[in-house]
């Protein structure tokens, strides 16, 4: 599912700068724009909204002043070329303040605080006659993969290599979430430090699996589950 961005600003080239940035994300949208707080109001009271870009000084009702009308805000981002408004931005909450004009670089920075600067798995939503994708984090960039094309996960440490027909991805993610997001899309735990892709098992015996020329060990206490194969 797509995050769904708001963007409040008065100036229509900042709005145009920030709609480019977040284009280049392909798992957010943008799904309103306005050009005052007021008119904001309106929108957020109409329909959910993930993220907030907001602008500061704008007329009738100021970023600020909409943030503390607001129950329940949406998770927020402040755009502004006014740096001595940082403080009151982050007293309510936001999860950046980004100074106009607003690069590209600095812009994936705030992104990557709202999603928790985890590295996480984001899933895509698609129907079942469509590829099943995840978006997978390493270094600056998010890689959009089809998880038929994946062939197995390996942890080490703190990180995992998800290894695809194509390449290693190498993420900072915990095993055991990357575990959940690829639950029910046939993978299957066999250690605790490897998952594999079910349609990718060429065999196994009582002590690993094999895909291709590839063998991982399968562990004790993962073997009952994956010996249910052979039913």
């Amino acid at each position: 599912m797509k995050i769904k961005c708001l963007i409040v600003d008065d100036e229509p080239l900042a709005t145009q700068l920030l709609q480019k940035h977040i284009a280049q994300l392909d798992f957010f949208e943008v799904t309103a724009t306005c050009n005052n707080a007021i008119k904001a109001l309106g929108i957020l009271n109409q329909r959910p909204i993930d993220l907030l870009f907001l602008d500061i000084r704008m007329p009738q009702l100021s970023g600020l002043e909409l943030l503390k009308i607001l129950r329940h805000p949406p998770k927020t981002i402040l755009t502004t070329a006014h740096r001595e408004f940082a403080l009151d931005g982050f007293e309510l909450g936001v999860i950046d303040y980004l100074l106009k004009p607003i690069t590209f670089d600095r812009f994936f920075k705030a992104i990557e605080r709202y999603l928790g600067g985890t590295g996480r798995v984001i899933p895509e939503v698609v129907s079942s006659s469509e590829p099943q994708c995840i978006y997978l984090k390493s270094a600056h960039k998010y890689f959009k993969v089809d998880t038929r094309d994946i062939l197995y996960a390996e942890s080490l440490k703190d990180y995992v290599h998800v290894h695809t027909r194509e390449k290693v991805i190498t993420s900072k993610y915990k095993i055991s979430e990357l575990e959940k997001e690829l639950e029910g899309k046939g993978f299957l735990r066999i250690h605790r430090s490897f998952i594999v892709n079910l349609q990718h098992i060429s065999a196994f015996t009582a002590n690993d699996v094999e895909i291709g020329k590839i063998e991982l060990p399968i562990g004790d206490t993962y073997k009952a589950l994956v010996h249910q194969l052979k039913r």
